[in-house]
């Protein structure tokens, strides 16, 4: 789904436009520095019925009016902060790996995880956290297994879970279910 796409049905959804989400939010202290994009999700979710996609595209919008848009390195380094470095090298791993699948492979970061794209559709994410590197695959209709199991709450964006302890995580195993991923995100 593309961004605009998002925006139409959350117009369709509530009535309401990003500009009109701005106002409220200015009125409501949202654009205040210190406000967290979790909080302004909750928000979102609580009083408008928005999912955590459609949550998260307008928080995107708002972080333009905010001025508080980096760039996609910086982005990208926030990931790998403090403890979270340690992650880095699996990280690399991954990417030289995915984007052996094809030319139209890029990675995203948000402020939670790193949307891993098929020519501008998501089809995995890598969410990395001081204690756990997850790779999230979109996969619908897929058996779950100990190893591949589903998202649930985890992540809305995906329907199942990978944890890896280190890069030698990144096995034929995982790696077919991300191609896998890869093929449908081109349907």
């Amino acid at each position: 789904m593309s961004f605009q796409a998002y925006i139409d049905n959350i117009k369709a959804k509530t009535g309401k436009t990003p500009e009109d989400f701005e106002i409220i939010a200015r009125r409501k202290g949202l654009l205040e520095p210190g406000v967290k994009t979790g909080q302004i999700v909750e928000w979102l979710k609580k009083d408008f019925g928005l999912g955590h996609g459609h949550a998260m595209a307008i928080v995107v919008t708002l972080q333009r009016v905010k001025g508080v848009t980096l760039s996609r390195d910086e982005r990208l380094e926030k990931h790998f902060s403090g403890k979270k470095a340690v992650w880095r090298e699996t990280y690399q791993a991954l990417m030289a790996s995915v984007n052996k699948f094809g030319g139209d492979v890029s990675a995203s970061p948000t402020n939670t995880y790193i949307s891993i794209l098929r020519g501008g559709k998501k089809f995995a994410i890598a969410a990395i956290t001081s204690g756990r590197f997850d790779v999230g695959i979109k996969l619908k209709g897929a058996k779950p297994t100990r190893r591949f199991e589903e998202a649930g709450e985890w992540n809305s964006m995906v329907t199942h879970r990978v944890t890896i302890a280190d890069s030698k995580g990144i096995d034929s195993e995982l790696l077919k279910w991300l191609r896998q991923a890869y093929e449908k995100a081109h349907d």
